[in-house]
């Protein structure tokens, strides 16, 4: 990145209470490793310089031997706890990834992430200032309102399926997040490119992903999952 400093925040301090499982959804088996292991040797071989693994208090020292002193990850330079939020997990990261010039958030339970996709929205994110991986829908899909009837019926076109890694200048995405602090209010985040369209009105360039990138969320996530990894073993 021509002498520029690139830090990647992944996070990794969700519950997963939709996975119907005692252990987070991060740290569940996959293919003989850890869901979390494979997010994080994606960017250990990418061009980032730093990698700051946000995860719950209680895991940072588990984190630190099971993880990542057992996969030898030396750019895991920190690990933080997170916050009741995403949004606040996403702000410690942004905390700890001071001073860099490009900031990559990525969910630890993507764990398909290639480093094509990293340098894909990492370019995009130097053009840009704000980027996001992601990929045309291929349902149609219906906006429906408060009692389940359909409204309206956006032309598939013009419709993308938002993934991680999101890639940001990182004053861009540290002020949109500032911003967002600041105010009273809250509206629910599910992305941070979200913010900086709120509070910045920061366009956003949407970059190819891969439709094999989803999020271990469900059971029947971590099915298709396994799948997909037996594919790449092949």
């Amino acid at each position: 990145m021509n002498g520029k400093i690139v830090k990647a925040i992944v996070l990794a301090a969700g519950q997963g209470r939709r996975m119907e499982s005692k252990v987070p959804k991060q740290y569940l088996q996959l293919g003989g490793h850890e869901v979390l292991y494979y997010s994080l040797r994606a960017f250990e071989e990418s061009q980032v310089d730093e990698i700051i693994l946000v995860t719950g208090e209680d895991e940072i020292p588990w984190c630190r031997e099971h993880i990542v002193r057992k996969y030898g990850f030396s750019k895991v330079k920190q690990i933080i706890p997170g916050g009741e939020e995403r949004y606040d997990s996403v702000y410690a990261g942004l905390l700890a990834a001071a001073p860099c010039d490009y900031v990559l958030i990525h969910d630890g339970a993507r764990p398909f992430v290639t480093g094509a996709i990293i340098e894909r929205v990492l370019s995009g994110a130097a053009e840009y200032g704000s980027c996001t991986a992601g990929m045309p829908v291929k349902d149609t899909i219906k906006v429906v309102d408060e009692a389940g009837m359909a409204e309206d019926t956006p032309d598939r076109k013009s419709l993308w399926a938002i993934q991680t890694p999101q890639g940001f200048s990182y004053p861009v995405i540290f002020e949109a997040h500032e911003r967002f602090r600041e105010g009273s209010y809250r509206v629910p985040v599910t992305d941070d490119t979200m913010l900086a369209e709120m509070f910045l009105r920061k366009r956003t360039k949407l970059m190819e992903g891969s439709y094999k990138n989803i999020k271990v969320t469900t059971p029947e996530d971590m099915e298709l999952a396994e799948v997909f990894l037996g594919e790449e073993r092949a």
